[in-house]
């Protein structure tokens, strides 16, 4: 590994290799998996009236395709954090590019309505692990530009959204829901080819202690990057590492002697254990409800959006449940403008997420979404009521991105993807709430307690983000849980 005399840290070593050529082909990849996720959920979502003239179901059986994606969702997130803890971020990373790929492709030939939900029910299995993708790429990202890149990941999501209402404009009114979900396998399944060959995470590595296959990884991003590793010994001395309460200045030993004590099998239910410890409890319940408030005002801004701007403030059921059996080019050219929203959104949430810190971002998008949204307790025109709802939807979006990189970053290594997991599971039983609790209140012709309602949500979040006891922004990553953390 070079010079005897001399040791590095792996935070030396990635800021001394900095960001170049390997970390634009990452960020690529853990891009298109998020992106491979956003078109699967989008054009599974447009599908529902097609499928339900096809194969004659009523209005329930309908709504159930989407609450079982989401219940697949739900399950999933915890479980690819695990296997990614347990066997790795690029295993795990495969894994889901299968799952999504496969199960869309299997959707086209669905027989019938039973096989159709089963296949729904594992591609939101699968679409849930890509915070994976995420946690891969932050574990490559110098500390300094950490959150920006990993913010930008969100942008290949808000792309996805794009691709996939402009394929469903194009190709539902001529060719039908078959070639529609042939058509989005193609991304992850070409993105899989990549998958074939990215290198594991070398933070992983050190954690499991494979210090000669960390340092050989260092070394090929660093190839790539047209730079070098730094001189000497690769060392990681996790268990001293300092934090705003606990430090230490003894040198700690090779990981090759240290991985062997922390790299221990765990049982899925065993993995739980540290986000209830004393040290954990807090910020695991406050982020818990902080990714929960925020998809719940999220899918809420979205059933908005189509309920007050297209149905100009009409009280009524909600937009394509008791309209038309079929959408027209029309309502596929709403869902494509409506979907322009989130692009301003990552770029705003990588320009804020370093130079603003995590916790002060996420508060400015919140205050900034509650003010938007606020007059729309109130009649507006639907000039008005469209600007700003797209002016919150902006902002409560870019809001969540911040907040995936915070989850990403206030876990240690050894539990970062479970954690994350869990969090996205929670958050997914917000996107599962939401649209019941948005329907009972605008079917009972409440739309300002509506609008008000989710107004106190957003404040909920505010509240949450005040008492969170880390800010991760500008600080190295840490890699295990200190004993008096357990």
């Amino acid at each position: 590994m070079g010079d005897l005399s001399a040791t590095f840290t792996l935070d030396e070593a990635i800021s001394s290799i900095g960001f170049g050529n390997f970390h634009v082909l990452a960020l690529f990849f853990a891009g298109l998996g998020w992106a491979s996720s956003a078109m699967g959920v989008t054009l599974l979502s447009v599908i529902g009236p097609a499928v339900k003239s096809e194969f004659r179901l009523s209005s329930s059986e309908e709504s159930m395709l989407t609450s079982v994606m989401f219940t697949g969702t739900i399950l999933g997130g915890f479980v690819w954090g695990y296997i990614s803890d347990s066997f790795g971020r690029r295993m795990s990373c495969i894994g889901i590019l299968i799952c999504i790929g496969g199960t869309l492709f299997f959707v086209a030939f669905s027989p019938g309505y039973v096989y159709l939900l089963f296949l729904l029910f594992f591609f939101g299995f699968g679409a849930s692990g890509v915070h994976v993708f995420a946690s891969w790429f932050l574990e490559f990202a110098p500390t300094s530009s950490r959150g920006s890149w990993t913010a930008a990941i969100s942008f290949f999501y808000s792309i996805g959204n794009i691709v996939a209402a402009s394929l469903a404009w194009v190709i539902m009114p001529r060719l039908g829901w078959r070639w529609l979900t042939v058509s989005s396998c193609v991304t992850p399944l070409s993105v899989l080819l990549i998958g074939c060959v990215i290198p594991e995470s070398p933070r992983y590595l050190c954690m499991k202690g494979k210090i000669s296959e960390a340092y050989k990884v260092l070394e090929k991003v660093a190839l790539l990057n047209g730079t070098k590793v730094p001189p000497g010994v690769l060392i990681f001395s996790p268990l001293i590492q300092k934090d705003e309460e606990h430090a230490s200045t003894e040198v700690g030993p090779l990981l090759d002697t240290i991985g062997k004590k922390i790299d221990n099998s765990r049982s899925p239910f065993s993995s739980l254990f540290p986000f209830f410890s004393r040290k954990l409890l807090k910020t695991t319940l406050l982020t818990w409800i902080l990714y929960f408030t925020n998809v719940f005002t999220y899918y809420g801004i979205i059933f908005f959006t189509s309920e007050l701007s297209v149905r100009q403030n009409r009280c009524g059921p909600p937009l394509n449940v008791q309209e038309n059996n079929q959408q027209d080019a029309t309502s596929y050219e709403n869902i494509f403008i409506n979907s322009l929203a989130e692009m301003p959104s990552a770029v705003i949430a990588a320009a804020i997420v370093d130079r603003v810190g995590r916790k002060r971002s996420i508060i400015m998008t919140s205050t900034l979404s509650f003010f938007l949204l606020l007059p729309l307790v109130w009649h507006q025109n639907d000039i008005a009521t469209t600007s700003l709802l797209f002016g919150t939807r902006l902002f409560v979006a870019a809001g969540m991105m911040v907040v995936s990189v915070y989850i990403s970053e206030v876990y240690p290594t050894s539990v970062r993807s479970t954690g994350t997991g869990l969090a996205n599971s929670m958050g997914n039983i917000g996107g599962v709430v939401c649209p019941l609790v948005a329907v009972v209140l605008v079917e009972g012709c409440h739309l300002g307690a509506a609008i008000a309602f989710f107004e106190v949500v957003i404040l909920l979040m505010i509240v949450c983000v005040l008492m969170i006891p880390v800010e991760t922004s500008g600080k190295e990553l840490r890699d295990v849980l200190l004993n008096d953390e357990k």
